[in-house]
C-alpha cells in the first residue's frame, strides 16, 4: 500500500503484480479509482462507485488520464466522462 496525497486528502494506492502486467488501485472514501482490469458491471451490480481509466502503468498516469468508463454510484457523485482520474477522485474523497 502506498498513501497517495490529493489535495490534502490521504488516499491509498495498491499495485497488485501478476505474471504480464499489474493491477492498480486508488481508494477514496466513497469509491475507487482502477485500472482497467477491473470491471464496471460488478461495481454497478453491488453498488460501488467506481472509475476506470486505461492504458496507466502507475499512479501518476492514473491522476493524468481521461476517464473512460464509471458506475451509476460514481456518477451520482458527480464523475463524469470529460474528467481527469485525479479530478474523479477527487469526487470520491
Amino acid at each position: 500500500m502506498q498513501e497517495i496525497n490529493l489535495e490534502g486528502n490521504i488516499l491509498e494506492g495498491y499495485v497488485i503484480p501478476t505474471e504480464n502486467t499489474s493491477i492498480l488501485l486508488i481508494t477514496a472514501r466513497h469509491g475507487f479509482l482502477g485500472c482497467g482490469y477491473f470491471s464496471l458491471k460488478t461495481a454497478e451490480k453491488v453498488g460501488d462507485a467506481a472509475v476506470i481509466v486505461s492504458g496507466v502503468k502507475n499512479f501518476e498516469e492514473m491522476l493524468a488520464a481521461k476517464v473512460k468508463g464509471f458506475s451509476p454510484a460514481a456518477a451520482a457523485c458527480g464523475v463524469t466522462v470529460k474528467m481527469t482520474g485525479k479530478e474523479a477522485l477527487l469526487k470520491l474523497v
